[in-house]
This record gives structure tokens, C-alpha cells and sequence, in this order.
């Protein structure tokens, strides 16, 4: 890439990036700010209501940001204990490979166990992760990334599931549902600017030192996790003594387990496979995306400011979420994530065909705007299509095939250029199934009161009993 500056009058010249920064920001407080109106216009929520949303969303806000502490500085944290770069991808795999497995199974747990609870065991298994951070040893940093995967699993799972079922169990207008979500992913993109600029100070303040006990360290990029900690242990202490504790539906009266009743009924959902591979395929680019970003403005003379990179995608993502709080109130999430998956392929093949860094840096932050407008409308989609009592597992399983997805990445050394095509053929995959979806799940059923599957389960299983009772004979054993 060539270097490219923007003149914007005598004595001011601005660099790409900085532009780039600057017209996200624009944008981004114009749609805040007709957001705010549009949200005015609805349906006034009560005291009640308010008090429970900002309940939620200042511990999930604390939740994110423990991650978000993380995010930048494993693979920083790994190269400077001396491990090979092949060494440092095998600890990523074990990471989303546990993501993958036991995900799944703490998808069941969560349901059966409660959702709180998984909540704290996500505060729990995230200390775990973070506390291995200081040690350099192989096999104990191995251990931090399998707790740190099933902790992931659990914050994007688990907290959703715990909200949903709240709300809907006070009894709030479930249109309001959507403006949480809208409200939850602006605040995580803004949790992620703060986190990293916290992260680099702490990193920057006291350089990595053996402590003299065996391979423990701390300071340098030991600090951000321990920050982490600390908000991880914050979480713990507000979430113990308020909230409330959610399930799945328990068993019947006959002991019948709703949960694995419900379960094989979504598996046979088309409506849940559909969502599902918009989940994964959406998911996964957008992993593939986080990987392949950076090389795409590397190779010049000079080190592209990357912090600053960074900064203008979370705040082109809050503009996202901003958009959706107004689409919302004209169109169904559907036909939103519709659009945005049609978008983002397009987006992301401009950098196959472009080597213009300020072409690339467009796409790129049309894209996360699409990211920041995909997290709420499929937070809505996924609350009304899959039933309270296997909430919890459903989204856990949604998760598997994208964890596919990264451990595949990880494993094939694939350049940018091939990496930008996958993620396009996988966005126009999920817009084939978005659209799929809106056919057979048209708008107007959005608002309806989602029933149990398993009480759309009692129908077939009568049905199923009284055609084997009429092909039985009497002296049928």
C-alpha cells in the first residue's frame, strides 16, 4: 500500500486511518441520535423495566469487557514466554476445540442447572483462564485456553438465555426485548474501545518479570488479564445476592424431561436449522475476518496504527446497532439480516480485487457496521424461534459448527486474498438462509407468543399413539 493522506485544508492533512476514525464517529452520533428519537416513539417502558435493563446491561457491560481485556494480548502474552508460532496456534485450537466439544454440553447444563449459575461458572472458569496466564508453562497455559473456551461458550450463551427468560417471565412487552439487544451490543463495542486503552496502559506500566517461584511471572502482558480478574470478580459479587435463578422447563409429571423432548423437536425444525446456519455462517466469516484483517494494510514502510484500526470497526459496529434500534421499528430483524449478510459478501470482496488501502478500510468498516446491526437482530430472531425450556443448549449448538469453522482456519495457513473469499461465499450462505427463513417464518409471526415445543410436541406424540394403536391387532404383543 502506498501512503495516502487526505488534505482537508491549509496546515490540516489527516491520515487514512484517521479519516476513516473520524467519518465512522460522524456517522455513528448522527444514528445515535435519530435512534434515541425513534426509540422515543414507541411504546413508554416502565420504571420497572428501565431498572431491570440497566441492571442487565451494567453486569454484562463488566461481563465483556473482561474478555475484551484479553482479546489483544494472548498471542502477545504466548510469543514473549518463547513459544514458536505453531506452539502458539496448537493453544488456540485447544481453546476453540473446547469451545466446540463442551459447549455444547454446557448448553444442556445451563438449561437443566440454571442460568445463573452458569453465569457465575463462567466468572469462575474465566479466573481459572486468567490466573493460568502468569505461568510460563506450556501445559498450564493449555489448561487456561480449554477453561477460557468453555467460559466463552457460556458468556455467549448463557447471559442471553438468563435475559430472555427474565423479561418474558416479568411479563415486559417483548418489543422492548430488541431495544436491549441494540443497547447491549453498542455498549459491547464501546466496553471494547475503554478495555483496550486501559489494556495498553496496564501492559505498558510494569514490564514482564519472573517472580522467582518456577515459572509464575507478572506485570507487562500479564496485567491486562489480571484487570480482567478483577471485573470477572465484580460480576460474581453482583450477580450472587440479585439475580434470579432461570431454567429450562423441568420434567413433567409423568418424569418426562422437557429439555431432551424439546431438544429433538428444534433438531427437526427446519426454522432452527435455518437460523442456525445464518449463526454459524455469519459467525464464522466473521472469525475468518478477525484473523485476516490485519496482514490486509501490512507491507509498507511504516507500521499501520492498528489501536486506531481497531477503534473505527468498534465504532463503526455501535453505528450498527444504532441503525438496527431504527430499522426495527419499519422492518423484521428477517429481512434485516436479509440485508446485511447481501452487504457484508459484498463488502468483503472488495479487498480480493482492490489493493487501495482506503477501499480496503471502507469495506472493512461497512462490514463491522454490519456486524453491529447482525448482533441484535439475530439476538431477536433467536428469542422468538427457540423455545425458553432448551434455550440455552440451542445456542450452544449454534456455536459448534463455527468453532468448526476457526479450528479449519487455524489449521490451513490460507492468505488473505482465498480467506476474503471464503468469508463472502459464506455471508451469501447465510443470506440464502436468511432468506429461506423469512418464507418460512414470515414477519407477523414475530410478535406472537412463542408456545414450548413441547407443548407442539403433545399433538404428534398423540397422533403418533393413536395411528399405532389402530394398526395394532388384539393379539399384538
Amino acid at each position: 500500500f502506498a501512503p495516502a493522506t487526505i488534505r482537508l485544508g491549509a496546515g490540516c492533512d489527516m491520515d487514512v486511518f484517521e479519516c476513516g476514525l473520524l467519518v465512522s464517529c460522524m456517522i455513528t452520533a448522527a444514528l445515535a441520535v435519530r435512534a434515541r428519537q425513534e426509540t422515543g416513539k414507541k411504546t413508554v417502558s416502565s420504571a420497572e423495566f428501565s431498572r431491570f435493563q440497566r441492571g442487565f446491561l451494567s453486569v454484562y457491560y463488566i461481563a465483556m469487557t473482561a474478555d475484551w481485556l484479553q482479546g489483544p494480548y494472548v498471542y502477545a502474552l504466548y510469543s514473549s514466554y518463547g513459544f514458536s508460532k505453531h506452539n502458539i496456534a496448537v493453544l488456540f485450537i485447544g481453546g476453540f476445540g473446547a469451545s466446540m466439544v463442551f459447549g455444547t454440553f454446557a448448553g444442556v447444563l445451563s438449561d437443566r442447572l440454571g442460568r445463573k449459575r452458569s453465569c457465575m461458572a463462567y466468572c469462575f472458569l474465566y479466573i481459572v483462564s486468567c490466573v493460568t496466564k502468569h505461568a510460563r508453562d506450556y501445559n498450564t497455559l493449555m489448561l487456561g485456553r480449554v477453561t477460557g473456551g468453555i467460559a466463552t461458550s457460556l458468556l455467549f450463551s448463557a447471559f442471553e438465555s438468563w435475559l430472555v427468560c427474565e423479561h418474558n417471565a416479568r411479563g415486559f412487552d417483548t418489543s422492548l426485548l430488541s431495544d436491549t439487544f441494540s443497547l447491549m451490543y453498542f455498549g459491547n463495542s464501546l466496553c471494547a474501545i475503554v478495555a483496550g486503552i486501559v489494556a495498553q496502559f496496564a501492559a505498558d506500566g510494569i514490564p514482564l518479570t519472573p517472580s522467582g517461584y518456577g515459572y509464575w511471572h507478572y506485570g507487562g502482558y500479564c496485567t491486562p488479564f489480571d484487570l480482567s480478574l478483577i471485573c470477572l470478580v465484580v460480576v460474581l459479587l453482583i450477580i450472587a445476592p440479585r439475580w434470579s435463578e432461570n431454567f429450562g422447563e423441568p420434567a413433567d409429571s409423568k418424569g418426562n424431561s422437557k429439555v431432551g423432548g424439546g431438544l429433538y423437536y428444534q433438531l427437526m425444525s427446519s426454522k432452527i436449522w435455518l437460523c442456525g446456519a445464518v449463526v454459524s455462517f455469519f459467525e464464522g466469516s466473521m472469525y475468518i475476518f478477525v484473523f485476516n484483517w490485519t496482514p490486509s494494510f501490512s507491507g509498507g514502510d511504516k507500521s499501520p496504527p492498528y489501536g486506531l484500526i481497531f477503534a473505527s470497526f468498534m465504532v463503526a459496529c455501535m453505528g450498527g446497532s444504532s441503525l438496527f434500534a431504527i430499522l426495527s421499528r419499519h422492518m423484521s430483524p428477517d429481512a434485516v439480516i436479509c440485508r446485511l449478510t447481501l452487504v457484508g459478501a459484498v463488502a468483503l470482496a472488495v479487498p480480493m480485487y482492490s489493493r487501495s488501502k482506503e477501499a480496503t478500510l471502507a469495506s472493512f468498516l461497512v462490514f463491522e457496521g454490519c456486524v453491529g446491526l447482525y448482533w441484535p437482530a439475530i439476538g431477536t430472531v433467536k428469542s422468538r424461534l427457540v423455545p425458553e425450556e432448551v434455550r440455552a443448549t440451542v445456542y450452544n449448538l449454534f456455536r459448534v459448527p463455527l468453532n468448526g469453522v476457526v479450528v479449519t482456519v487455524l489449521l490451513n495457513n490460507m492468505d488473505s486474498a482465498t480467506a476474503f473469499f471464503f468469508c463472502s461465499l459464506m455471508l451469501l450462505a447465510a443470506f440464502l438462509a436468511s432468506l429461506v427463513l423469512m418464507v418460512v417464518s414470515p414477519a407477523s409471526a414475530s410478535n406472537a407468543p412463542r408456545r414450548s415445543s413441547t407443548d407442539e410436541l403433545e399433538p404428534m406424540r398423540k397422533d403418533s399413539s393413536s395411528e399405532k394403536l389402530k394398526g395394532e391387532s388384539p393379539e399384538s404383543p
